[in-house]
């Protein structure tokens, strides 16, 4: 946001403070600043000058020797060869030693001098708009005439053009970031009230903003139908045609200020609305009436697939999201952001249909992005416009047309809409008063104050509303604040809070630190979880990535799940992140050939984090449910032989007894359509419970080939993904109890079991597992292979078993006895025989 303290200076009745000062204020108190332009340093050198005589170059046809009036005490030689340079005009003169506006700040600056040009001296130049870098003519000289002076001021040679058109000011350049819930302060009228108010000065808007608008009525000369066939998108839609104008450029008055604003001059009607939209923060229209078809116009959704070209020389295709302005045959207009070419006004234009209308923010700003055109006007409209300031800036802008164009109304002022919701109308002399306001909001200096850690009475509250403008009445209850009708940000007590803070400002609230418990914060039980999971994880090998909660449709579609069972977002980051995940083991897979084709052979990753699904439903406030997981990928290029589903499943086992936990395995339902099985191979993966409660703990696995396929992993490739809300859970109520390491060293003993094919392998291993518990040693099983014949009836599994004493280093012959023995349980508990 451009403010040009010019301009400002005309609606305050203070003096403002030294620059630097006043910069150090609004980056205090209303927003950063991002920049400072002294525009008076640009301009420091035009000077004000008549042309006194005016002849032909003798050796040269299209050049004129020129003598002006500079105020000096003799007249200045000038060669010209702009076609409209004649005596007796008044224009702007560029002096020897001077720099060139247009290119003040290019890297190499022309600077003029004094040279001569056919054979006859010539001391600078007469500058053209171009040249000044206030317009694209460059045709011509510029020939200020007497309706190009701002008001009060005076044409007198040698005065400088900066201070006689505005152009000695300063230009704070203002984040908009910072002004995104005030639509106002787009505008100079609101940031000259906000200055004002944070400098404690009292502001009265101008009569024009604050006053009722009346319209002449009954007129019909040139007729138009308007109509709102959309006002819940437009709140309000205001219209009427004006007559005999003539299409010109602009007094230089405007241009100049139209600079200083940094908008730039096209012609009277276009620098007309353009003004009004830099001033009041309201973005207007003007159409050329005799371009509108059939001779309507009016606001409606656009139809799907409907083709409009704008005013940058494209066509879009809209969809029925889009609000856009019509006339009797189609669209004209993308509605708050840009005119369309088929109804454009110019040179040629005699009669313009002004349009001041409310769109709604959210329907700007999701057609601004989905077309990619950003405007000044959907700048604005996005931020939320008060419909209530519409007639008002309609009626100033009529008059202002008619002041530069000569153009005269020609049809009564249409004005449709719903817009007088939670409006009241106020009649007062008062000027806090408005003739709109809102409902009042009740509020005390103690609910202000305990905020704020400020004591402000009753008194000092209200003038710091006053000053900007917002009707405030004292009584003995507190404060009933009514405020303005551009102020639609106000919604709660809070935010009268805010306001006063930021008046007040914020830099002077007292320095207190806040006081506190020494309690210590109490454990969050799902951190520390979380915790524990990456230290066991890290310790094992594995490695943590972090990916978007959003992914490609190509992501869910390589992990064989159902996109319709994502949610897809309506306004993604970017086309690469469409859809929610609906688990995370395909965010992982997506990164593993990344890290391969990088180089690494072996490596596992693992990620804790939440995803979305359709079919998990929603909880008690219609969000859909988060799912926190924790899932991981293990894979290794070298293994040729071994099953991968077993690394991963160590992984599991060595977590849960980590958690003091103890997890079953129990076969993969071939009919499960839960996303988060998807990935996996039914048959090389099984489901993981609690052994104590039977409850579902995740899944462990390896992956289906086309799965394999789509991320190329390599062949041995596994992984697991659990359920965190359960395993914090059941971790809650388990214990891990510390055992130290046995001081003798450990026996090992591969042992084949011969079992018929039909038991299966986690049978085996349990019943493995239950009958070394009664052997008093430490023990551990660990898979190492299982054989089969083809058409074989019975199958060999082959397991490495570990015995440890606590009390001496076992001999052979005694860990023989316990292979025995545990050979003889299994023999009548499963009807296994030792190999």
């Amino acid at each position: 946001m451009k403010v040009s303290l010019n301009i400002i200076k005309q609606y305050i009745d203070f003096e403002l403070p030294a620059i630097n000062e006043l910069v150090a204020r609004i980056n205090a108190q209303l927003g950063g600043v991002e920049e400072v332009v002294d525009l008076a340093a640009k301009y420091q050198d035009a000077k004000i000058v008549k042309v006194v005589e005016c002849e032909k170059h003798l050796n040269a046809d299209k050049l004129s020797v020129c003598k002006i009036d500079a105020g000096t005490s003799e007249l200045i030689q000038v060669v010209c060869g702009a076609p409209n340079v004649h005596a007796g005009m008044w224009a702007i003169w560029l002096p020897p030693a001077s720099t060139v506006p247009a290119t003040y700040n290019d890297s190499q600056p022309f600077v003029l001098g004094t040279r001569e040009i056919r054979g006859v001296m010539s001391n600078g130049m007469l500058a053209s708009s171009r040249e000044l870098a206030i317009g694209d003519d460059h045709d011509g000289i510029v020939e200020i005439a007497s309706n190009d002076v701002p008001e009060g001021k005076e044409l007198n040679a040698g005065e400088d053009f900066a201070e006689v058109f505005g152009l000695n000011d300063y230009i704070i350049e203002i984040e908009n970031k910072m002004f995104t819930h005030r639509p106002d302060l787009f505008g100079q009228v609101g940031v000259a009230r906000e200055i004002a108010g944070i400098l404690g000065k009292q502001f009265t808007s101008p009569d024009w903003y604050r006053s009722a608008a009346v319209f002449a009525s009954g007129i019909n000369d040139l007729s138009l139908e308007v109509f709102n066939d959309a006002p819940n998108q437009s709140s309000r839609f205001m219209a009427v045609v004006l007559k005999d104008v003539e299409v010109k450029p602009s007094p230089l008055w405007l241009r100049c200020a139209l600079i200083a604003m940094g908008g730039r001059a096209v012609n009277n009607i276009v620098d007309a609305t353009n003004y009004t939209m830099l001033v009041t923060a309201q973005p207007t229209h003007a159409y050329d009436y005799d371009k509108i078809r059939g001779k309507r116009l009016g606001v409606r959704m656009a139809r799907e697939g409907e083709m409009l070209s704008l005013l940058n020389a494209k066509s879009y295709v809209l969809t029925s999201d889009d609000i856009v302005i019509v006339d009797g045959e189609g669209a004209i207009g993308l509605a708050g952001i840009m005119g369309g070419s088929n109804s454009e006004v110019s040179k040629d234009t005699r009669n313009i249909v002004l349009e001041v209308a409310n769109f709604d923010m959210y329907s700007v700003r999701k057609s601004s992005m989905r077309h990619g055109i950003f405007t000044d006007a959907s700048t604005r409209f996005n931020k939320g416009q008060s419909p209530f300031q519409n007639d008002h800036i309609l009626n100033s802008m009529m008059k202002s047309i008619a002041d530069t164009s000569s153009g005269k109304q020609a049809s009564d002022v249409s004005d449709l809409g719903n817009f007088n919701v939670d409006c009241i109308f106020v009649h007062t002399d008062d000027p806090n008063f408005h003739q709109h306001s809102f409902a009042p909001q009740g509020i005390t200096n103690s609910f202000i104050n305990d905020r704020l850690g400020l004591n402000l009475d009753n008194e000092e509250i209200a003038k710091l509303l006053r000053n900007v403008e917002f009707k405030v009445r004292i009584d003995d209850d507190g404060l009933d604040v009514h405020y303005p009708f551009w102020r639609t940000d106000i919604q709660e007590p809070e935010d009268l809070v805010e306001e006063v803070g930021r008046l007040y400002g914020y830099d002077r609230l007292p320095l207190e630190l806040p006081s506190r418990t020494v309690k210590p914060t109490p454990v969050n039980v799902h951190h520390k979880l979380a915790q524990l999971l990456r230290e066991n994880l890290k310790r094992a090998g594995a490695n943590e990535v972090l990916t978007y909660s959003f992914v490609h449709e190509r992501v869910i579609n390589a992990a064989l799940q159902d996109k319709n069972d994502a949610y897809q977002l309506s306004n993604a980051l970017s086309p690469d992140l469409q859809y929610y995940r609906v688990s995370l083991t395909p965010s992982i897979l997506d990164k593993m050939h990344a890290n391969t084709k990088a180089g690494y052979d072996e490596f596992a990753l693992y990620e804790i984090g939440k995803s979305h699904c359709k079919s998990a439903g929603a909880d008690e406030d219609g969000l859909p449910v988060e799912l926190e997981t924790i899932a991981f990928v293990y894979t290794n290029k070298q293994v040729k032989v071994d099953a991968p589903f077993y690394k991963a499943k160590n992984f599991v086992t060595f977590l849960a007894d980590q958690l003091g936990l103890e997890f079953a395995y129990e076969p993969l339902s071939q009919e499960s359509t839960s996303p988060v099985v998807s990935p996996f191979e039914a048959k090389r993966s099984a489901i993981i419970t609690d052994k104590k409660s039977g409850k579902y703990i995740g899944i462990v696995g390896e992956y289906k080939k086309a799965v394999s396929t789509n991320f190329k992993l390599y062949d041995h490739s596994a992984g697991f993904e659990l359920n965190l809300k359960e395993l914090l859970l059941l971790s809650q109520g388990a214990e891990t109890q510390y055992r130290p390491l046995s001081r003798y060293p450990s026996v090992g003993r591969d042992v084949s079991l011969k079992v018929i094919k039909d038991v299966t392998f986690s049978t085996v291993f349990e019943s493995l597992q239950e009958a070394l518990k009664n052997t008093n040693l430490d023990t551990s099983v660990s898979p190492i292979g299982i054989y089969q014949p083809q058409d074989a009836t019975a199958k060999n599994l082959t397991f490495r078993i570990s015995l440890t004493s606590n009390e001496k280093t076992l001999t052979n012959d005694e860990a023989n006895k316990v292979i025995e023995r545990v050979a003889q349980q299994l023999e009548v508990s499963i009807g296994s025989k030792l190999v």
